[in-house]
């Protein structure tokens, strides 16, 4: 069944706290299997000012970022866990395409699928979306590793 995820939840799902906290919500949330973060990207990003002056884009590993923490909610949902039970890794990307510039104003959406998942590690593809072009895709994996 497909499931909204706002913000308060995300903030217990999740560790990071801005300005690292790199979603908003998600949706489409399919235990297992499938996830959508969705991030509100605005002109006050911390990030803005030194890249690019005067010519503002979303840099790529926050985008990868962005992507690994919507898998991370995911799994901590999927494996019913939490930050105070254990911690998920980010542990690799690979074939990781920047295709387009994600600027002020835009939404970007980050669509997760698990390819694999295995004793609490989770292969994942993912592709993210700003203005109907496609922005990044990536392969990746992440970990979750109890306390």
């Amino acid at each position: 069944m497909s499931e909204r995820i706002e913000n308060t939840e995300i903030l217990k799902l999740l560790p990071h706290r801005y300005p690292f906290l790199l979603i908003d919500a998600a949706e489409d949330y399919v235990e297992g299997q499938s996830i959508t973060g969705i991030k509100a990207v605005t002109a006050n990003e911390p990030f803005f000012p030194g890249h690019f002056p005067g010519n503002p884009v979303m840099p790529g590993v926050l985008m990868i970022e962005a992507m690994a923490q919507t898998g991370a909610v995911l799994m901590y949902k999927t494996l019913k866990a939490s930050p105070d039970s254990a911690t998920v890794f980010f542990v690799g990307a690979d074939k990781v395409k920047f295709r387009f510039p994600v600027r002020p104003g835009m939404m970007l959406r980050l669509n997760v699928v698990v390819t694999a998942a295995r004793h609490g590690l989770f292969k994942f593809r993912g592709e993210g979306f700003a203005d109907g072009n496609k922005a990044v895709q990536a392969e990746f994996s992440a970990k979750a590793i109890a306390h």
